[in-house]
Order: C-alpha cells, then structure tokens, then sequence
C-alpha cells in the first residue's frame, strides 16, 4: 500500500517492512513539513511542544522541520532542556512499574521486556534524553500506533509516525540539545491548542477563548453522543414489520 504523500510510503529498513501510514492519519497538522522557526533555539536543537502537539528540529536561517506527535503521561512529566545521549535502531522496550501497576491486564505480559520489531510500542527508532549525566526516562520514538499521531494517549512519551522518526534520528547526533517548552514557551509561540469533539488537537480560533472554544467542542461531542445514542436505539428496536395479504 502507498500512502497519499510518498514521504509517508512503506519501505523496508533492514528486516523489517513499515508499513505506509493510511492516508486518513495524514492530516495537515501531522505532516513533516519545512517552516519559518521563530524560537530561540539554536540551529542543532529538537524543541519539543507537548501542548501544540509539535516536535521542532532547527535549521538554519529561521527554518525548522516540524513533525507531528503523540504525547504520553510520561511525556508530560519533564520540561525544560536535556541532550540526547543515546540513540538505537529497533529499540527493545519494557513497560515502567507504575505502567504494569496500573494495567496489569495490557502491561504484565511484557514486564520483563519486548524486544525491538515491527510489534514493539516504541516503533522503528528511539532518542534518549538525559540531563546532568541521568536517564530522565523522556523518549521521542516511532509508534505502532499511527493512529494516535496528533492526539493524547494514555502512556509512553513522544511518538512519532516510523517514516518520522526515521528522519528525524538521521538528522541529529549524540549530544544534540532538546528543549521541552513550559505551557507559557509553547502559548506565546504557537497560541492555545485544545484537543476538538474526537480528540485531535485543534488551534483555538484568534478572537475566541479557550473556555468559548472548550465550550463549543462540548456542544459538538454532546451532539455526537445524542446521534449515536439514536441511531444505537433504532438498531435494537426495528419498527414492526408491516402485514402482509397472503
């Protein structure tokens, strides 16, 4: 299968085939694109944004390659800057303890590990963030998931589709510099975000607030449910059959 923009085509890396990413996760928000950059980050520097849903790497000349992610708990848990102090190709992957607490039903299976492969969570590529010589346990890795690209999820860190993060990997080196910017960093650069009716993180309009726009989104998820609730209950009570003259 190809997807609808090649950059997001399958291909294989080593023994492994990606797949091509499904041409309805491949939304405008979500695409590697090339853009003005108007951080004060260096040329070298990934800068990520959990709250816009945007990961940065720095060009030179005001440029910057953006990509779409998915934010995880642990993904929200570190701000702030960090270096990239490791890199691995089909990283192995094992679920925290909190992880394996909290759904032991989904995580438990793989407490001792899961080695890396086109089924391992942390996808085709993993980055490891590290501050003062420590493991802060911030990743920025591919997905098994491409569906979750753009949106919350329940864990994990920062995901980016496989042919993403793949780019990104080739780009930086060990010792590159990560900023995570603070809720004030990303709001004064990018404006307020808010996740719309279905999850996806949408831009709050200029001239509206954020609690005009949340207030919008609930009358539109409101309205979803009622449709779906109607339609639920016309499929478990069919209207009578009509007689027949026989």
């Amino acid at each position: 299968m190809q997807a609808v923009n090649p950059m997001y085509d399958g291909f294989q890396d080593g023994e492994y085939f990606i797949p091509a990413v499904p041409k309805e996760y491949l939304i405008t928000h979500n695409l590697r694109t090339e853009v003005d950059y108007f951080g004060p980050e260096a040329p070298g520097t990934i800068v990520v944004d959990v709250y816009s849903r945007r990961l940065y790497y720095v060009l030179d000349g005001g440029r910057a390659v953006r990509y779409g992610i998915a934010v995880g708990r642990e993904g929200l848990s570190f701000k702030g800057s960090g270096t990239i102090q490791r890199k691995a190709e089909w990283p192995s992957w094992q679920p925290t303890r909190n992880m394996v607490r909290t759904r032991p039903d989904l995580y438990a299976p793989y407490a001792a590990g899961l080695p890396g492969g086109i089924d391992n969570p942390l996808g085709a590529r993993a980055l490891y963030l590290y501050r003062g010589g420590r493991d802060t346990m911030f990743r920025i890795h591919g997905t098994i998931d491409p569906a979750s690209i753009g949106r919350a999820t329940s864990a994990g860190c920062i995901r980016l589709f496989n042919q993403d993060i793949i780019d990104l990997y080739n780009r930086v080196d060990i010792g590159t510099p990560v900023h995570v910017r603070t809720l004030d960093e990303s709001r004064a650069l990018e404006g307020i975000w808010i996740d719309d009716e279905f999850g996806r993180i949408v831009q709050v309009p200029e001239g509206m607030t954020e609690e005009e726009a949340l207030a919008h989104v609930a009358e539109r998820k409101s309205k979803l449910e009622l449709g779906v609730n109607a339609r639920m209950t016309e499929a478990n009570n069919p209207p009578p059959s009509s007689p027949t003259n026989g």
